[in-house]
């Protein structure tokens, strides 16, 4: 049975994805989409690794 999740949280989660979409907004604006989809790439292989480095 899935756990009912917290209003809180479900906000927070809303506006984290909020920003991630005006973020790629704006990088389309500037031009800068490569730049972003870079960093985006490394900062969740970063996460990955530290994921399993601290497991």
């Amino acid at each position: 049975m899935a756990r009912k999740r917290d209003p809180i949280s479900q906000t927070r989660g809303l506006l984290y994805s909020l920003a991630k979409f005006l973020g790629d907004v704006n990088a389309v604006k500037k031009g800068t989409v490569g730049k972003r989809v870079v960093r985006r790439a490394a900062g969740k292989a970063t996460g990955k690794l530290l994921g399993r480095l601290f497991k």
